[in-house]
């Protein structure tokens, strides 16, 4: 999968992935489909500092939600 590309199933994609990552208990709030290519460039910037970063402190999961629940249209 090419990430450079901003398309809809690579958005999709990578919000599925922070959502695995993350373990986020409500994963089921955040559909996938609710984010926009519009998005892509911020939401390729979470998912890069998700996939990179080997753990994440409470308030750290806390702020990463809460961009991405901003990031939903």
């Amino acid at each position: 999968m090419n990430l450079n590309e901003q398309t809809q199933q690579n958005v999709e994609f990578m919000i599925e992935a922070i959502k695995d990552r993350l373990k986020m208990a409500t994963a089921a709030a955040m559909q996938a489909s609710a984010f926009s290519v519009d998005q892509y460039e911020d939401i390729k910037d979470i998912y890069d500092v998700v996939m990179n970063k080997p753990a994440f402190s409470i308030s750290e999961m806390e702020a990463l939600v809460s961009e991405l629940g901003k990031l939903r249209r």
